[in-house]
């Protein structure tokens, strides 16, 4: 009897061993990696990417992000091996992921290349998914206020609302942010979402990637959209609703029309008509990037 359990004991071992064993395979098949970088597929179906950069140093790190139309997208990444959250916003395909690091000046080597076939989910997956310009968390406090917002909202459209006209009564435009911005001195700005909602203020940026966050923690798809609003660099958000469908640029609603999604210029101005007028023509407005 000792024996037979002794083996059974044994077998149970092997077992887990195995499974151990192969689960370990299955995560390390889904890490893209050399010595000096690492990519994370795991969740490429649910529309982003993790990247970390493990080759130590101090140098400046960037991130490209290419799709199978050649569109490019570039961001920097942090030095310390951590990884962070870039989004794949551009549909189903091919995609290049590149990790550089500076030489000098504004000269970069390439530290690790990799690419990978993308099927999402389904095309909102990348626009409910946190990632590097819309970062939060289960514990993030926009969560925790987009929730406490939307409570008694009986449709989407009820909780796109309530956020939103809390973003345009309650943020102010950090117009000394605004300033080092354009001074060169905040060079690769990030917005921290949660920093934003406890002061209370920010510049488009900061508007558009707080917004985006709460949206998308209800659930919503949101893009967070950067272009042009004139000939002034600017963030926006889009949005999608089952009752809607995708609304570009879209997010007050009178009841019959609606009207383009800016809680920047809503809040600056006022939501005053000349500052509605403004955002509701959308040939003041051009995307160039959406995240």
């Amino acid at each position: 009897m000792k024996k037979k359990l002794l083996s059974l004991a044994l077998v149970a071992v092997m077992l887990t061993t195995l499974l151990a064993g192969t689960l370990a395979s299955a995560a390390d098949a889904n890490i893209l990696s050399n010595d000096k970088a690492k990519v994370d597929i795991t969740n490429i179906a649910n529309g982003y990417v993790k990247v970390a950069y493990t080759g130590g140093g101090t140098e400046k790190i960037k991130v490209t992000v290419t799709d199978a139309n050649k569109v490019q997208y570039s961001y920097n990444l942090n030095n310390k091996g951590d990884y962070e959250i870039f989004p794949l916003s551009q549909g189903d395909g091919k995609y290049q992921v590149g990790v550089f690091k500076n030489t000098s000046g504004t000269k970069y080597s390439s530290a690790f290349s990799t690419s990978f076939d993308v099927k999402l989910k389904d095309q909102y997956a990348p626009f409910t998914a946190p990632n590097q310009y819309v970062n939060y968390s289960d514990s993030s406090k926009v969560v925790a206020k987009a929730s406490e917002l939307t409570k008694d909202a009986k449709n989407d459209l009820e909780k796109v609302s309530k956020i939103y006209d809390y973003l345009v009564k309650n943020f102010t435009y950090d117009k000394d942010k605004a300033a080092e911005v354009s001074k060169g001195t905040l060079t690769g700005y990030v917005p921290n979402v949660d920093d934003a909602l406890a002061a209370k203020k920010g510049i488009c940026f900061d508007y558009a990637s707080t917004a985006a966050a709460m949206l998308r923690s209800q659930k919503i798809p949101c893009k967070l959209v950067i272009g042009y609003a004139g000939d002034v660099y600017h963030a926006w958000i889009n949005i999608y609703t089952k009752e809607t469908g995708w609304v570009d640029g879209v997010i007050q609603f009178d009841g019959k029309n609606w009207k383009l999604a800016d809680p920047t210029f809503a809040s600056t101005g006022g939501n005053s008509d000349s500052a509605k007028k403004y955002i509701g023509d959308g040939k003041n407005y051009t995307a160039k990037y959406t995240y």
